[in-house]
């Protein structure tokens, strides 16, 4: 059954066309991923649905009875709400119920002999029953909870941005939707929201789907269908993100093979026109006719690329080197103790919960805020550049109604490029996909990922040799993140990333900090999907550890637990007092890269083995038996750098 369904719709702001003649229909069971480049129209297009912005022509259908809820990437709430407050402000009978169970229960404590309220009480019990209104407070706090809120209390106006969105998105799922539109719902959640959220849509949400998002592995999770918004024109595809790439290509392919096929055609057709045929037949003059409108026939040209190319900056031995800095908040340690030398190659991921402190590391690194105690040195050939989730500057263009070639060229009028080449910033614009119609324009008249991209671009042109990056992901298309990922593979200076987004950190990084209770930060070796991996390790270690000392103690005489627990604080005081000896501490060392060539190693022979040809069935098994042996090799590395690790912190 279909839930809406939009027949040509058209779309235009004048400066800028958006839609042609769009037309597709979303049924119950779809879960739709909308993807395009910044500014080609995604959220409007949301808006639209939602009945947030008009169309210009063509209309949209929705299925009579149909429950649509629009997740904005800013919602709107009432900043004088408690947090449940506004969960159920829109829940209609159901927390009406609520209440009303709670005003009677309260008065009945002072008279429980009161015959009419208990009268009341029972009807509205019964009521409660109908409406399934005695799980919503609880689903409420639970969804909360599994997005990082636990005072339910506070009140909206107190909350950061980010937190009102965890609000909003808990209030949508709740609402339990036909049709939920979700515009970016992964920015500002930490990496175990992502993931709960993932589970969520998936296992528990019964409705449809439509959203947008950047994060490439919970839109291959999520999704059973993608639309693509390309140049004003819509595509759909019957599957997952995976599935899309690999048919985008295909049709990719065959657009640039027929255009080739056609293209060859028409030269021979013109070649045959200016030998001018000596009879005009109507079959020749049918001819003629045809080959002026081939020649009248548009191609749509390649879909334009994001050309990041910016000349390097050396940077000298010394980059940025922290020794034992502590720094805290109103009675709160975010960073402990915490001492690391940054060299030119490193590729360091910082992940840890909202809060933890993350930003509050970038902005010491960088110099934006002082140290409570210990020491921060930076490199004298270290040029920073710092993306950072605020963008600041450009804030101050926006307020001064800036216009974009101007913001650009603050930086500088001519940028010099990787091959040495000087070009204008008008053209480096041109690169970033900001054409020249766009250029003279106010910078408010961009798009929320159009903006994010004329800031790193104008980041990038500065020529930083040390690049810090806090939450990339947000706002930018996945078209430029993948640009940008293939950027950072050669770039030749230190990358420091703050992400949830598994999906980039896998593509960036080769070393984890992980901010963790009272300020400590763990180091783990390899991308963030081999620091899942350890996180699970360990898990199921502590597990077995568990198991055991509990069938342990449930064997042995009372006696001597009695004993055990007498010497157990001389046991953990001695547990503190060890440390790595030197020997320990370069195995310790050595394991981290041991570890990252292992992976290396591992997908090489993965990728070779996907290769082998059909019917090599000793190639294969060659491949298999190496992959098997590389695994063991890894797995018992990284037990070893675990118990090194436990001793090290």
């Amino acid at each position: 059954m279909s839930i809406i369904t939009l027949q040509s719709i058209k779309k235009d702001f004048g400066i800028k066309e958006i839609l042609k003649s769009a037309s597709f229909t979303i049924d119950a069971t779809d879960k739709v991923g909308l993807i395009g480049m910044n500014g080609s129209g995604k959220s409007t297009l949301l808006k639209m649905i939602a009945r947030l912005e008009p169309v210009d022509a063509g209309q949209i259908l929705v299925n009579q009875g149909s429950n649509i809820i629009y997740l904005p990437q800013q919602p709107e709430l009432d900043e004088t709400r408690t947090i449940l407050e506004q969960i159920f402000a829109d829940s209609g009978e159901q927390m009406s119920l609520v209440r009303e169970y709670e005003e009677i229960s309260e008065k009945l404590a002072d008279n429980p002999e009161d015959n009419q309220l208990m009268s009341r009480l029972s009807t509205v019990m019964q009521r409660m029953d109908t409406t399934g209104a005695w799980e919503i407070e609880t689903n409420a706090k639970i969804i909360l909870s599994k997005l990082g809120i636990t005072d339910f209390d506070a009140t909206i106006g107190t909350l950061s941005g980010g937190y009102r969105k965890r609000i909003a998105l808990a209030t949508a799922l709740l609402s339990e939707p036909d049709l939920l539109l979700m515009d970016e719902p992964t920015n500002h959640l930490d990496a175990d929201s992502v993931e709960w959220l993932q589970d969520y849509l998936n296992h528990r949400y019964r409705g449809a789907l439509l959203l947008i998002t950047h994060d490439r592995y919970f839109l291959d999770k999520v999704t059973n269908r993608i639309i693509e918004i390309d140049r004003c024109d819509i595509s759909t595809y019957s599957g997952n993100y995976s599935y899309f790439l690999e048919k985008k290509a295909l049709a990719e392919d065959s657009a640039i093979s027929s255009q080739r096929k056609f293209q060859g055609v028409l030269r021979r057709e013109l070649e045959w026109l200016k030998r001018g045929p000596k009879a005009r037949s109507t079959k020749q003059k049918a001819r003629i006719d045809r080959i002026r409108g081939m020649q009248q026939t548009d191609f749509k040209e390649n879909q334009g690329k994001v050309d990041i190319s910016t000349a390097s900056r050396r940077i000298g031995k010394k980059v940025i080197e922290l020794k034992n800095v502590v720094k805290g908040y109103d009675g709160r340690t975010l960073i402990n103790d915490f001492t690391y030398e940054f060299n030119p190659e490193d590729r360091v991921g910082i992940i840890g919960a909202n809060g933890a402190g993350k930003s509050t590391l970038m902005d010491i690194i960088t110099g934006r805020i002082p140290v409570d105690s210990g020491s921060v040195e930076i490199g004298t050939t270290v040029h920073i550049g710092y993306f950072d989730q605020h963008s600041e500057e450009l804030l101050v263009a926006l307020n001064d109604n800036q216009r974009v070639i101007d913001y650009i060229k603050e930086e500088g009028e001519f940028v010099t490029i990787a091959d040495g080449t000087k070009i204008s910033a008008s053209q480096m614009l041109e690169r970033f996909l900001f054409p020249g119609s766009q250029q003279y324009a106010p910078i408010n008249k961009l798009s929320g990922g159009e903006k994010r991209r004329l800031f790193l671009l104008r980041v990038l042109m500065s020529a930083p040799n040390v690049l810090i990056l806090d939450e990339p992901t947000n706002d930018l298309d996945v078209q430029t993140l993948a640009v940008l990922e293939e950027y950072l593979e050669d770039f030749s200076g230190c990358v420091i990333v703050v992400s949830h987004d598994r999906y980039f950190l896998d593509r960036t990084i080769d070393t984890i900090f992980a901010l963790e209770e009272g300020g400590v930060i763990r180091q783990y070796p390899g991308n963030y999907s081999v620091y899942l991996d350890y996180k699970k390790f360990a898990e199921e270690k502590q597990q077995q550890s568990a198991n055991t000392q509990a069938a342990t103690t449930k064997d042995k005489p009372k006696n001597v637990e009695a004993v055990k627990e007498t010497s157990q604080p001389a046991e953990v005081e001695n547990k503190k007092k060890r440390r790595l000896s030197t020997w320990e501490r370069r195995e310790f060392e050595q394991l981290e890269g041991k570890i990252a060539q292992l992976e290396i190693e591992k997908a090489e022979a993965e990728k070779s083995l996907g290769n082998v040809p059909a019917g090599n069935y000793t190639q294969v098994q060659k491949l298999y038996d190496q992959i098997e042996a590389i695994k063991k090799s890894i797995d018992t590395a990284t037990e070893r750098w675990m118990e090194l690790a436990e001793v090290e912190t």
